[in-house]
Order: structure tokens, then sequence, then C-alpha cells
């Protein structure tokens, strides 16, 4: 069965090398006439994942928001966070205050939102009036008498004792005498105490008569005595119930008044019993009324002196006050290190010493969001010390827990406050790369049990009417925001242009909002610099050109050694295989195109097509399996039914870094048919474009800044109008071209060949047929193919000359 020889294609259409944006799309004059826009431009995947992992109450439905960097995917998430958020309830308020049973200890309160402030206002004014009321209960007339009368019984009981044994004293004629050494007895004579001298000239039995006197009233003295600690007891007892009593009668009232303020809040309640007992307990902290420096009598407020330790155990830490707040909280950290998410406890120096207490302790982002939503960068949440495995702990156990890394993670621990922990309700959106994304979906165990929702954003969307006009809209919002001149519709339109070279495709848009918004910035720049208040189509184009000025010296560096042909490219003449590939090279944002002299050589062999790059470890593997596919072609069309004997050599002549990707596998099989059918290539064409099996041309990426590679190549040199690229028919759509590329085609000085295979285009290479097997199976001797079968064949013959040993073998040229 004869087959159709392929038709040759017709250059691309100059209409659509560049397709150009509809005035009719963006119906205004400037941005300044649009409205802020309230949706979400082409994202409906990405923001249907984050609206049902928000809505999801089970734990670990969190999300990981994943998608190209630059294409606002911070932006979205706030915005869809935030818009959710306001129709929620706002959640508790959270305090610490001071544990009474357990110092080390504070106590987590949790309140009605806005109430955190109102207790801690309550408190100090609590604290102020008993400051104030306790000296005054303690210095009135009441109080004093009460205390008299204790204080009198008590000395009526030591008189009454003390009374019986001086009288026992006075009749046995013995006097006690204190002295500087305690109590000494003598004796005594008509109430005259006798001196030594004379007491000694008395008769011994009167002498041991006094002694014996003596003996028996120091008994009953020291008897008397050792009821004198128990009476002092009895009187510190006494009193310190009077001052219980008073106390807490004083402390009763004041505190009955906070109580019912507070008498819906069990918690509070609570607390409140615990510093009426604590203050009854410490009374002699507020005894002394503070006295305002200078003014006798004067009462200091509170605050002059709440530093003191005493009074800052009455205080409230106010961790989290949602007084004032709409909604539920949508809370962004950055950067998320360990003490900004999860709270810090400080110390103050304080004689060279490092001290807290509970009001010290500091809320973290959590915290803050706790009830709500919170967003982390992934990338710099993974590069802190701690944060992902104590994030992780946070979420799986439900609570926030306010404690040093080391605490949890070292050795040895160094805490001095551990602060009950809060309960944890919480949705966390991480963004990041999808690298990342996988990264840790392959690697960690816990990230899918924790982070169960994935939102993909799309890097680019359809380019349709309703997505330009929002496009619009994304700009004047911009403009507006950071007050930048309005853009004016055929700005606007320029701009969607660019978007669609950005996304690499004439039939979508880029959403690379950040480099967007740079451009606007930019041309905002050059507008000012016009004088005009308005940006135009020029200042977007103005700015576009500096932006690649700025970044393309290594392109002008390198174009210029092919100029100077210290990098050998032909863009005119003939010759047998050898043609211009191209490649694209990408330096951080820029890219552009660079063609490569890639070549050919074969001889008789054992089917092996070399890949010289490979062989010296500069190919990558996507460039491997593109010169193994041709191996397939040649001996698929060519050498069906007989081993293919052939050796080539293939190689990109002055390549000197690697190279990867298959795009110019096309090519080099251009170059091997060239140099079969011994067919020279018009070097005034370039080509691109990957191959399969079967000889059809597949499509490539980067093909804009292939075409611009070689053009600028053939442009400084002088076009011809004889020169041109061949592209693969497939990416005819993809093409967004320069317009100096365009008017050149559209002057016939340059041209694009769409090609769908590969016999249309070495027809196009070498203006030979590259012909089709006719009725008897084979192709017509003058063409492409039938040269090349013919030349295998001749290749085979020599082989079978020769035997199957591979050594020896000579050129069949």
């Amino acid at each position: 069965m004869a087959e159709e020889s392929a038709a040759l294609p017709a250059p691309v259409p100059v209409e659509t090398l560049y397709r150009h944006s509809d005035l009719k799309d963006f119906p205004f004059k400037t941005t300044a006439e649009l409205d802020e826009m309230t949706g979400v431009l082409g994202q409906d995947r990405a923001v249907g994942a984050i609206r049902f992992a928000a809505g999801m109450r089970p734990t670990g439905y969190n999300v990981f928001v994943l998608g190209p960097f630059g294409i606002g995917k911070h932006t979205i998430v706030r915005r869809v966070l935030r818009d959710l958020a306001a129709k929620e309830d706002v959640p508790s308020d959270w305090c610490y205050v001071y544990n009474f049973e357990t110092p080390h200890k504070p106590l987590a309160l949790k309140l009605p939102a806005g109430i955190g402030n109102v207790l801690k206002t309550a408190l100090d004014k609590l604290i102020e009036q008993l400051r104030a009321a306790i000296p005054a209960v303690f210095d009135s007339e009441e109080y004093r008498a009460r205390r008299q009368a204790i204080e009198g019984v008590i000395k009526t009981r030591q008189e009454e004792t003390f009374g019986k044994v001086q009288e026992r004293a006075r009749a046995a004629n013995v006097a006690i005498i204190q002295t500087p050494a305690g109590f000494a007895f003598t004796p005594m004579r008509e109430g005259e105490v006798i001196p030594p001298e004379e007491f000694n000239a008395f008769p011994e039995d009167r002498r041991k008569e006094f002694q014996t006197n003596v003996e028996s009233i120091q008994a009953e003295f020291t008897d008397v005595m050792q009821q004198v600690p128990l009476l002092a007891r009895q009187a510190h007892e006494a009193l310190s119930e009077l001052d219980r009593q008073v106390t807490q009668a004083a402390v009763k009232l004041l505190v009955g008044d906070t109580r019912m303020q507070f008498e819906a809040l069990p918690q509070v309640i609570d607390y409140l019993a615990a510093i009426e007992v604590d203050v009854v307990r410490n009374v002699h902290f507020f005894r002394i009324a503070p006295q305002v420096e200078g003014q006798p009598g004067m009462i200091a407020p509170m605050h002059a002196t709440d530093d003191l330790p005493a009074f800052r155990r009455y205080k409230v830490n106010v961790l989290v006050d949602r007084a004032g707040q709409e909604g539920a909280p949508v809370i962004y950290a950055d950067p998320p290190n360990f003490q900004r998410l999860f709270g810090r406890i400080e110390h103050v120096a304080e004689i060279s010493n490092l001290l807290t207490d509970f009001t010290l302790i500091k809320p973290g982002a959590l915290h803050r969001a706790n009830g709500g939503y919170l967003i982390i960068d992934a990338r710099k949440t993974l590069l802190e010390p701690f944060v992902w495995d104590a994030l992780k702990h946070a979420l799986r156990s439900k609570e926030i827990r306010i404690e040093a890394p080391t605490q949890s993670f070292g050795p040895f621990s160094t805490q001095t406050l551990s602060p009950e922990p809060i309960p944890l309700n919480i949705k966390v959106a991480i963004i990041g790369e999808p690298s990342i994304y996988y990264l840790l979906d392959q690697n960690d165990p816990d990230f899918p049990e924790l982070f169960r929702v994935t939102a993909d954003f799309d890097g680019d969307m359809d380019r349709t009417p309703q997505n330009k006009f929002m496009f619009a809209q994304i700009l004047g919002s911009l403009a507006r925001r950071e007050g930048l001149h309005p853009l004016s519709n055929d700005a606007v339109a320029r701009l969607s242009e660019h978007s669609a070279r950005l996304a690499g495709d004439a039939e979508k848009m880029s959403w690379q909002v950040r480099r967007i918004g740079d451009l606007a910035r930019e041309a905002h720049y050059f507008a000012s610099q016009a004088g005009r208040g308005l940006i135009e189509r020029a200042d977007i184009e103005a700015a576009i050109e500096a932006a690649v000025a700025r970044i393309s010296r290594i392109r002008t560096r390198m174009q210029e050694e092919i100029l100077r042909q210290t990098i050998l490219i032909a863009t005119d003449g003939e010759v047998v295989g050898q043609l211009n590939g191209l490649s694209v090279l990408e330096l951080g944002r820029f890219a552009f195109g660079k063609p490569s002299r890639i070549s050919a050589r074969v001889r008789l062999g054992a089917g092996r097509v070399i890949d010289i790059e490979r062989e010296v470890e500069l190919g990558g593997p996507l460039h491997s399996k593109g010169v193994l596919i041709l191996s397939g072609f040649l001996g698929a069309r060519y050498a069906p039914d007989e081993p293919l004997s052939l050796s080539a050599s293939l190689v990109f002549e002055q390549s000197y870094g690697g190279v990867d990707g298959d795009s110019a596998s096309s090519a080099e099989l251009y170059a091997l048919l060239s140099a079969l059918a011994d067919a020279p290539i018009k070097q005034s064409f370039a080509v691109t474009g990957s191959v399969n099996q079967f000889g059809d041309v597949q499509a490539i990426g980067g093909v804009n800044e292939k075409i611009e590679g070689f053009f600028d190549i053939c442009n400084k040199r002088g076009l011809t109008g004889k020169q041109g690229v061949l592209i693969p028919q497939a990416n005819v759509k993809h093409l967004m071209l320069r317009k100096d590329v365009v008017d050149a085609c559209k002057a016939g000085k340059f041209v694009v060949y769409p090609i769908a295979t590969i016999d249309q285009g070495i027809e196009l290479l070498t203006g030979v047929s590259a012909g089709a097997r006719g009725g008897d199976g084979k192709y017509p001797k003058d063409s492409i193919n039938g040269r090349v079968e013919q030349r295998l064949r001749r290749f085979a013959e020599a082989r079978r000359s020769f035997g199957r040993s591979d050594d020896g073998v000579r050129s069949a040229d």
C-alpha cells in the first residue's frame, strides 16, 4: 500500500505570532473607574479546598496551600479565611493568674470575649480598695477596743499568776529581784533586803531555813515562768483570730461586690475565693497603707507600689484580649520562630539574678489565632529550630504549652514556671512550594494525618474576557492601595498580553501577580518621568524593556561571542549533517533562547547511535532518552527486517555545561538523516521540537524564547528573508513573540514554520522531497527517505561482508 507524502506546511500566520487582547474586553477608560474585586480570580479548586478545610471540625483537617512562587497565594488565603472568619463567633479571652496552691504553675482562665481586661480592672480596683480598707479597719476604735480587751485579759491572767508567787515569797521573807542576768532570790526582813554580810552572820540553822524557803519559791516561780509561753501563745492566737475576723469581714464585703460582677463565670468565682483566703492569710502585707511621698496621710494608689511581689500575685495577665474584635481571628505569623508561635516567659534582672512570674508570660501567634485561623510559611517554618515538631505536637494534643524549646527537646530543664496549658482549637494553613509539600508527604508520617487537605493553586488561568476584566480590577486595586497612577485600558491590555507571555501560552494568563505588580509600579515611574498622571501602553512597554535590559547582561555577552564567531553558529549556506538547535537558559527570573550547533557523523557499525554528551556525562536522562528514540525510529522505518548497521555520533558543539531535555531530538534526527542521505541542510534555519519513534514532532517548552534567540543573531547579522525557525505544530498556540520578531515576519524577512512530522521538517531544511513509499513498498530513490534507506542497506551489506565483528570496520561513505 502506497504512503501519502506529507504536504509542506505554510508559515505561521502573522496574527497568530502574537495575539493581542481586544480592547472590547476592557470596557473602561482607566482603572480608576473600576470597583474593588470581591471574588478570587481563577482559583476555584484551591479556594474550594480552603473552605472545605475551614468547615471540617474533626482533627487533622488543616490545609497545605501549594503553588508556584509569586502568584499571590498569601493574599488569596488571607482573603478567603477573613471572609469565612467574619461569619464566625469571636473566641474567648485568655488570662493567666497566680496559683496560690502551686505558685510555679500559673492558672489559665477562659473568659468571654472582652472580659479579660474587665476582670483585670476589677481586681486592680479590689486590691486597691483592700489596701485602703484593711489599714483603716485595723486603725478603728472598735478594733483597738477589742484588741485591748484581749490584751487586758491576758495581762490580768499574767499578773494574777505572778501575784500569787510574790505573796508566797513575801510570806517566806524572800525577795524576787530582776537583774540583767535574770531573776534573783534574796532574804528579806520587814520588806527590806538583808545585806550579804549581815545574812552571813545569821546562825546556820536560820540560814538553812531561808535556803529551803528560797528553793521552794524558786521552784514555784519556775512553774509560773513555764506558763508564760503558753499565755503568750494564747494571746497571739486570740489576737490572730481577731485579725482574721476583722480582715475576713472587710475582705468578704469588698470581694462580694466583685463576685457579683462575675457570678456567671465559675472559674472567676473560684479564683476570687482563693484571693479571699490568701488576703486573710497574708493580711500583714495590707496592714500598712502606702503613703504618697511628701504628703503624710495621703494614701498612694495601687499602681504606685504594684511592682512589689506581695501584690503582683493579685494581678491578671490578660494574654489574649478580644475586646472590639469581630468574627474569628486570622493571624499570619512571620517569621514563625518558636517564641513568636508559642509565646515566651520573660525575665527581669534584679541584683544579678534573673527573676520571673506569671505577669511576664507573653502570648504567641497560636494564642492570638486560637478559635480561628493561623497562616504560616512552610519554608520559614521548617528552617526554624524546634518549630515544626512543636507545632505538630500542639495540633495533636490540642493544647498550647508555653515553655522554652529546651524544656521539651533539651537534656536539661531550666524553666522556672510551668503555665497551665491552654486548649487549642485552630485551623492552620501552611503555604509553600510543591516540592516542600511532596517532601513532607513522603518523609513525615505525621504530615498526612495533620494536614489532610491540599489546596493546589494553578500557575495560570484561561484568557477569557471575564478573567481579563477581573485582572483589570486587581490592577486597579493595586494602584489605589499603593498610590499609583491609574492605568488606561490599553495599558491593562498590554499587561494581560505580557501575562500570557509569562504563562508561555497565548490562550492562558499567568498568575504571577508579583511580577505583574512590579511592572505596574515601574510603569508608574516612567509615566511620572514623562509628566503623565495616567499609565499608558507605552509606559508598560518601557517597563518591560527596562526590566529585561537590567538582567540581560549574560544574554548580550553570549550573543556577542556568536557574532564574533567565538561560538560557531551559521545563519546562511548549506552543510551536511549540521544544523542549528535551540535551547533555553534560565537565570533567576530571566529566560532567553540560545542557538547551538548540532552535528552528526555516520559510518558502518553495529547499530549504535552515540550521544557524546552522555558519554562524557554532560547529558541528562531526558536528553539521553531522546537520543535512544532516534535508534528506534531509524530501525523501524529503514531497517525493519535486518540489523541496523551504522555507528553514528551526535554532539552539541561548543557545549561546556550540562545538556538535558528532549527538545533537540528532532534537530538531532534531522542531522542524522542529512548525514545518511548526504543532503545539505540550510543553515538559515534553526530547529526545536522533540520526536517520537513514529516520526511525529512533539511540543516543547520555551518556544518564544527559542525563536527570539535565533532571530536576534540573524537580525544583528542582517535579515535575508530566508531565515526562520521550525517549531512543533502543537506549539503554535503558545506563541507570544516580541514585536520586532512579528514585524520581521510581517515584512517577509523572517519565518516561523509549524512542523507536525519529521518528513515535513527535513524537506524544508534540505529542499529535497522526503518521499513516501510507493506501491512496491520502496521510497523514491532521489528522496531523503530513499537515500537514507539505500545508505543503510549498503551498511548492512558491508557489515555482512566483514562478519559480525565490530573491530576493523571501514567507512562506507
